[in-house]
């Protein structure tokens, strides 16, 4: 083993861009995937194809997982000889909810593992680049002594604390707003198309609407100190914008589902007596499940 050598589990793009930026540095790489064809260009680059994951495992201390989820890792890790597990680091960079990585790290522990949880900011494309960013959480020290290959990832590394959960919960965190902003461009495609409209003619005005800064801004110190008052907006002209929303959806005949959503939030709020508070009164109703 090397402190210059790394394995990669897991060749979907994510993983192969991640093994291809170690090459791409120096490092020496060991890869293994279910589809072994995956690795056929890694190989040719000069990475070592593992024949199981005990033999993946078996090859470094510093193990990345790129898989789709923790189940997949149970999975794979599952058969792997406890033993071969021992002294090594894995870098588990596959989703899963905060829940699920502190599992996984207790998992990893029994066996005389250390799992380092992280959240990968950027898609394949970005892996290998100054500017991409990874939240990681689990020990310090562990991260510290990795932290240089794991700029090799990512060029920004955000350590978030000792919790193994935490770096799930801060990538979770923003794959809420991330899915639901980019759901809610593709409705606006959809309400564009109905009318004649193409994707570019509102690309301007998408990237202007979804630049968030300034009401995130102006809304993050009053949501923490708990001011909802509706001395800037309303709730209730906030639910008649997301009915006018819905109506121009159904109206064009396209799916209203989201729109719906968002509108039936709105409502519930207001009903619940908040129709003169800030819209941000909604993090007060998200708090807690909806009512069966």
């Amino acid at each position: 083993m090397s402190k210059a050598s790394v394995t990669v589990i897991g060749l979907g793009p994510m993983g192969r861009a991640m093994a291809g930026a170690l090459l791409d540095r120096g490092y020496g790489v060991t890869v293994w995937n279910r589809t072994p064809g995956r690795a056929d260009d890694l190989v040719a680059r000069g990475a070592v194809l593992a024949g199981s994951p005990g033999e993946a495992v078996a090859a470094n201390r510093l193990v990345v997982l790129s898989l789709t989820g923790y189940d997949a890792v149970d999975a794979v890790l599952g058969s792997v000889d406890p033993d071969a597990l021992t002294g090594r680091v894995l870098v588990n960079l596959s989703s899963g909810t905060p829940a699920e990585a502190r599992a996984g790290a207790a998992w990893a522990a029994e066996r005389g593992a250390t799992q380092l949880t992280g959240g990968v900011l950027v898609p394949p494309s970005g892996i290998g680049t100054p500017d991409a960013s990874t939240f990681y959480s689990g020990p310090l020290d562990v991260f510290e002594e990795h932290r240089a290959t794991l700029e090799v990832l990512t060029g920004r590394t955000d350590h978030r604390g000792e919790d193994p959960g935490l770096a799930a919960l801060f990538y979770q965190l923003n794959m809420v707003m991330f899915w639901t902003a980019l759901t809610s461009y593709w409705q606006a495609v959809a309400m564009a198309d109905a009318h004649g409209l193409k994707a570019a003619d509102i690309l301007p005005y998408a990237v202007n609407a979804l630049d968030l800064r300034q009401f995130l801004e102006f809304y993050t110190p009053r949501v923490d100190a708990g001011v909802h008052t509706g001395d800037v907006d309303r709730l209730a002209m906030g639910l008649a914008s997301a009915e006018h929303v819905l109506h121009t959806a159904t109206d064009a005949g396209v799916d209203g589902a989201l729109p719906a959503a968002v509108a039936g939030l709105f409502r519930r709020a207001v009903e619940a007596g908040h129709a003169a508070d800030s819209c941000s009164s909604l993090v007060e109703l998200l708090k807690r499940p909806a009512a069966v």
